[in-house]
């Protein structure tokens, strides 16, 4: 007969065998529920029901996506512009039609513009930045808060470096560790070793992020497309000085500052950035009181026209948004067809002719999407407004893909240039593809985009939601810990 022991024995044994098989399945399901986890974070949005179209839209929703279709853009141009280096794409796409006797379909008047509207999408970006900035803020002004004004405005400008800075800081990081730890060359020329690239980066870095910096070329080596945030973390600022300065002042007054502070830095200073961001401030002023009392009479008379002469506008927005801008000396811009009495506007002021026709392009259209029913219910649907979801993290990595994914591509199917024969000889003519259609438009550069698109949105998508968002948050828990407790805040320090 078993002894005791002994039967207790392999009763515990077996016990031991189910809790071993017990740990054992929750270890599976522990993994198993990881990998789902990792699975839906990586899983983009867009294929999510929670990223359908709210019921309810914001009165300012189609900012939003004309925010994300000019970053849509952007992507185009500098992928139109990448993929045509060989074929003197910048000279053909940027000049317009009939320029030295060449005929382009994608330089035809209007149609250019999707075609060569980087600059122009920056321009809108900048006046929307300066409506959006100011919503709040002028909300406020009206309603007499002048402490909580104050509050809005400290907040703002506290936050505002980490939440242009950081996904920049984070994007351009890898950037420059890319070569050193994986052999991918990016756009750029490599040092000798990380280290050395760190060190490099760090320097451009801390002067690209001075509000006050001075590079030494107006673009960050490591991602020059990033140009235009120093430009925004400035016009931001401006933007808030403005509405402080003006907060006690009458509305007319106000208009009229607003007014001449943009005339000032059209045609005194060199300061046409800048112009665009204060027309943001300027629309939205204008907007919080669209109303017939607030207007002269003879707009009040106009009102029935309304629509037309917002098409009026969109066409003219679309012609100026076409400026050529393969050189920035006024007299390239004389030389083509279209643009000789024109180029008698620029202001002197301007050194970049371009920016004084793309800020009367990029006010017209705002103008006429806000006016225009079609068109402002197409900025509102559920693939614009995902695109202005996206917008900021399109912009950074939209090119970091063009350049190694993007330039891998286009080089195997037939893009290839003289420097792939000696950087990707292994990728050139992999698998050329037909040239077929006109240029800028042929099956060989449209087919890749079924590649490249979708895969620039997956990223931006997962930018957003690990860079993005966590820099705004970051932004946020940062100035909420350095404030004092309200009944701290009551009165001076003893």
């Amino acid at each position: 007969m078993p002894s005791s022991e002994g039967g207790g024995g392999i009763l515990e044994l077996e016990k031991g065998s189910g809790s071993e098989s017990s740990d054992r399945g929750s270890g599976a399901a522990i993994y198993l529920d990881t990998a789902l986890w990792a699975v839906q974070q990586l899983r983009p949005t867009f294929l999510t029901k929670s990223s359908s179209r709210p019921q309810r839209l914001r009165r300012t929703a189609y900012l939003d996506g004309i925010r994300g279709f000019a970053a849509l853009m952007v992507y185009w141009v500098h992928h139109e512009l990448w993929a045509h280096e060989a074929l003197d794409a910048e000279r053909r796409i940027q000049s317009s039609w009939g320029y030295r006797g060449e005929h382009w379909f994608v330089t035809f008047p209007f149609i250019r513009t999707f075609f060569s509207g980087s600059h122009l999408a920056v321009g809108i970006f900048f006046i929307l930045s300066g409506y959006v900035l100011s919503t709040k803020p002028l909300a406020l002004v009206y309603s007499g808060d002048h402490a909580e004004l104050a509050a809005a405005l400290a907040s703002g400008i506290f936050r505002r470096w980490f939440r242009l800075y950081l996904p920049i800081i984070f994007v351009t990081f890898l950037i420059i560790s890319c070569y050193h730890w994986t052999g991918i060359l990016v756009a750029y020329v490599p040092e000798s070793s990380w280290r050395d690239e760190f060190w490099k980066w760090y320097m451009e870095l801390k002067t690209y992020t001075f509000l006050y910096g001075q590079p030494k070329v107006p673009w960050f080596t490591y991602h020059p497309h990033t140009w235009t945030i120093p430009v925004e973390f400035k016009g931001s600022i401006f933007v808030w000085i403005n509405i402080l300065a003006l907060s006690r002042s009458t509305r007319k007054a106000r208009l009229a500052c607003i007014g001449f502070m943009m005339f000032y830095c059209m045609y005194i200073v060199d300061g046409a950035y800048y112009t665009l961001f204060l027309t943001g401030l300027l629309l939205c002023d204008l907007d919080l009181h669209d109303s017939p009392e607030y207007w002269p009479d003879w707009m009040n008379a106009l009102s029935p026209y309304s629509t037309g002469i917002a098409h009026v506008l969109l066409v003219i927005g679309l012609w100026l948004g076409g400026c050529p801008a393969w050189i920035s000396e006024i007299d390239y811009l004389r030389q083509n067809p279209g643009w000789v009495r024109l180029a008698a506007l620029k202001p002197k002021a301007v050194y970049d002719y371009k920016w004084f026709f793309l800020f009367w392009a990029a006010l017209c259209i705002v103008l006429a999407i806000q006016r225009i029913g079609y068109l402002k219910r197409f900025f509102e649907t559920r693939f614009c407004m995902y695109l202005g979801r996206i917008s900021y993290m399109l912009y950074l990595v939209h090119g970091p893909i063009l350049w190694t994914l993007g330039d891998r591509v286009y080089a195997a199917t037939g893009w290839s240039r003289e420097a792939h024969a000696l950087v990707l000889p292994r990728w050139a003519n992999r698998f050329p593809l037909p040239k077929w259609g006109p240029f800028g438009l042929e099956v060989g550069f449209l087919l890749p985009q079924l590649v490249l698109l979708p895969i620039t949105f997956w990223v931006a998508d997962l930018g957003t939601t690990f860079i993005d968002g966590p820099a705004i948050k970051l932004g946020t828990w940062l100035y909420k810990s350095t404030l004092a407790a309200p009944s701290k805040q009551a009165g001076p320090p003893k």
